[in-house]
C-alpha cells in the first residue's frame, strides 16, 4: 500500500511543549487496526503468537507461522500480537515467537490485508525512542493502518544489565521515553530535551507520521504505572485475565480513571494471556498460571461476563495446550467467534 502521508508545515517552538502532555485530539476510528479490535459496544478475539502449541519446549519451532497468520485472518481473528523477549533466560523459560517484534509485523503486514498487527508489548524502557518512532510510523504506514504499539516495562530482571539499564528506574524511564516517542510520532519539528535520549530545538522533523495522526498505545499491564497515567496517557489498556467475580471491578476502575483524561473518548479495556482450550468442550474454566484453562463452552461464557462488564478485546495466548493449533483454531472460529465477530465480519467485507 502507497503511504499517505504528508510534509506538515513547521510549527514553532511554542506550539510543542518540552515534555509530550497528554494524547493529541485524534479520531482513532479512523485508523483500521485499533477500529477491528475495539468496536463500541463490540468483544473481539485476537491472537498472541507463536501460532504454535509449545507447552513441552522453550522455543516454538515457527514451522508453517505464515500459513497460520494467512489463516487467523481467513478465520476472522482480530489480531495477532507479538512478545518483545531480547534474549533466553533459563530462568524464566519463555522466547515468545523468537523473532523480533517489529521485524516480524513488518514481515507479516507483506503478507496479509486486514488483521490488526501489535506489540504485547515493547519493552520501553530499553528501547531508544527515536528510533522506534521511526519503526512504528513506518509500519503503520505500510500495513495500512494496522500497527498497534502496546507498550510494557519489562519483568525479566536478566535484560536490563545487558543493555546498561537499571530496572529500579524501568517505571521513570518508560514515561521519559514515551513522551519523546510521542513528540517525535506526532508533532511537527518537535522541541524536548532529556538527560537519558537528547535533545531537540525545533529544526528537524520525523517522517512519515501516522497515517491517522497516532498510532495507538496500549498499555500491556500496569508497567510500572498508575491506573490513572495510563488511561490520561494511552489509548487503551490490557489486563492479565482475571477471574470472572472480578471482571466489573476492573471494569470500573478503568472507567472511573478515564474522567482524569482530557480526551472524552472512551479507551477501551483488553485482557490477556494463557488459554488452554481443552478437547472437552462442556469442562469448566479453572485457573493456571498466566491465564485459564477451560472448554468452549465455558469461555463463551466467561466473555459474555467480559463484554457485559465493558471487556473490548481478549488477546489469547493458547501455546500452553498440547492439542493442534489448526484444530484450536478452527474450534475458536466455530464456537467463539461466531458469537464475538470482528467488526469486517458483522459488516459482510
Amino acid at each position: 500500500m502507497t503511504p499517505a502521508y504528508s510534509i506538515h508545515p513547521r510549527t514553532s517552538s511554542r506550539d510543542v511543549p518540552s515534555k509530550a502532555g497528554p494524547p493529541a485530539s485524534v479520531n482513532l476510528t479512523d485508523h483500521p487496526g485499533f477500529a477491528r479490535c475495539f468496536s463500541p459496544g463490540a468483544l473481539t478475539v485476537g491472537l498472541i503468537l507463536p501460532l504454535e502449541p509449545h507447552p513441552f519446549r522453550v522455543a516454538p519451532t515457527m514451522r508453517d507461522h505464515l500459513a497460520m497468520a494467512k489463516m487467523a485472518e481467513a478465520l476472522g481473528f482480530a489480531s495477532l500480537w507479538m512478545r518483545d523477549i531480547p534474549f533466553y533466560d533459563p530462568d524464566y523459560g519463555d522466547v515468545g515467537q523468537i523473532f523480533e517484534p517489529l521485524t516480524y509485523i513488518a514481515y507479516l503486514a507483506a503478507s496479509t490485508t486486514s488483521i490488526a498487527l501489535g506489540t504485547a508489548g515493547i519493552v520501553l524502557p530499553l528501547r531508544e525512542p527515536l528510533n522506534l518512532a521511526k519503526q512504528v510510523t513506518t509500519l503503520d504506514q505500510l500495513s495500512g493502518g494496522r500497527m498497534l504499539l502496546g507498550i510494557s516495562s519489562g519483568d525479566r530482571p536478566s535484560d536490563y544489565p545487558l543493555f546498561g539499564v537499571e530496572m529500579e528506574t524501568r517505571g521513570e524511564r518508560l514515561r521519559e521515553a514515551f513522551g519523546i516517542y510521542r513528540a517525535a510520532s506526532e508533532r511537527c519539528f518537535p522541541v524536548f530535551d532529556s538527560v537519558r535520549f537528547g535533545h531537540a530545538k525545533g529544526d528537524l522533523d520525523l517522517l512519515p507520521k501516522p497515517p491517522a495522526g497516532r498510532t495507538p498505545a496500549i498499555a500491556v499491564g500496569r508497567a510500572q504505572q498508575s491506573v490513572q497515567w495510563i488511561a490520561t496517557n494511552m489509548d487503551g489498556f490490557i489486563s492479565s485475565i482475571p477471574p470472572a467475580q472480578q471482571l466489573q471491578a476492573l471494569a470500573a476502575e478503568w472507567t472511573e480513571q478515564q474522567g482524569t483524561s482530557p480526551d472524552p473518548t472512551s479507551k477501551p479495556l483488553a485482557i490477556g494471556g494463557f488459554v488452554d482450550l481443552v478437547e472437552d468442550r462442556t469442562a469448566a474454566l479453572m485457573r493456571i498460571p498466566g491465564g485459564i484453562r477451560t472448554g468452549s463452552n465455558a469461555l463463551v461464557r466467561y466473555l459474555e461476563q467480559a463484554h457485559d462488564a465493558g471487556v473490548s478485546h481478549l488477546a489469547m495466548n493458547p501455546r500452553v495446550s498440547r492439542r493442534p493449533y489448526v484444530e484450536l483454531m478452527e474450534e475458536l472460529a466455530e464456537e467463539v467467534l461466531r458469537r464475538f465477530p470482528t467488526p469486517c465480519q458483522v459488516r459482510g467485507a
